[in-house]
């Protein structure tokens, strides 16, 4: 079976067209000579020659006449596969944990949108330990999360700073339990929060347990109980109270971006994403 190339019959049928080797060059882009390779190596490969040429004139050969209809054929088929690679939908499964999330959320998924608006972008919020499990086992393309532990692979976005938080009429009394809010057991800040205050010897009661970052900061804001957040997402209406309450201070973390993505185009799109991420965090308090 006869392979032919593709830039070598568009090479032909632009000849063909503006009967010219040098204005199918102009059209190409490219020379008169890489013109005249291309068909000579497609007459060879076809035994058969395509086009006749003089001086004066350049001309389809009766043969030349007979294979432009199927050329033609073979470069519609070409650009309709190419252009159906391009359309397809594809997806993007993003993991963003729940102390991670904030405002510059709507930017990241516009900037996505605006790269690939063939990308179908699904967003998972969780904490960073379940998003962190999720990644491993394949279930998610990419995550941006808190590191975890000792783990260091990831692209670093940005340092994250915490502090306890709560309102102003909040009251807290030296010697009785501090009142906690916090996500689920399994949430990395919580353990945070609560080593910290194991470390420096401050007793502690859960009284507000909440499946995500705003549940928690609606019960904070109510006057509930303190918790840890990161200070640029503290919530309205709260205040920073270490010093007031004489807690301890809480460690740094880093933000990551995770993914084992390695096509062009989701390269790409990870790039977009962090680009984004860094130039839109708002910044701490």
């Amino acid at each position: 079976m006869t392979a032919l190339d593709v830039d070598a019959v568009k090479a032909f049928v632009t000849i063909a067209d503006h009967r010219s080797f040098t204005r199918a060059a102009e059209v190409l882009g490219t020379t008169q000579g890489a013109i005249s390779v291309k068909l000579k190596r497609l007459e060879e490969r076809l035994g058969l020659k395509l086009i006749e040429r003089t001086p004066r004139l350049v001309r389809l050969s009766a043969q030349g006449a007979v294979f432009l209809d199927s050329a033609r054929d073979l470069l519609a088929a070409h650009d309709r596969a190419i252009a159906g690679l391009s359309s397809v939908r594809r997806r993007f499964l993003l993991g963003i944990a729940t102390h991670v999330a904030g405002p510059e959320i709507p930017t990241l998924l516009a900037r996505l949108n605006a790269h690939d608006p063939a990308l179908t972008i699904e967003v998972r919020l969780d904490n960073s330990r379940n998003l962190l499990d999720a990644f491993d086992r394949g279930d998610i393309d990419a995550a941006i999360i808190r590191r975890e532990d000792d783990r260091r692979d990831g692209q670093v976005l940005a340092a994250e700073h915490f502090g306890w938080f709560a309102t102003p009429t909040f009251v807290y009394r030296e010697g009785e339990p501090l009142r906690l809010a916090a996500l689920s057991p399994s949430c990395g800040v919580r353990d945070i929060a609560t080593r910290a205050l194991d470390a420096a010897g401050i007793a502690w009661t859960e009284v507000f347990l909440g499946g995500g970052s705003s549940v928690v900061a609606d019960a904070v804001a109510a006057g509930l109980a303190t918790a840890v957040f990161s200070c640029r997402l503290a919530p309205a209406g709260t205040m920073e109270v270490t010093e007031r309450f004489g807690l301890p201070p809480l460690p740094s973390s880093a933000i990551v971006l995770l993914s084992t993505l390695s096509d062009a185009k989701s390269r790409q799109a990870l790039r977009t994403l962090a680009t984004a991420f860094r130039e839109h965090r708002p910044p701490s308090v």
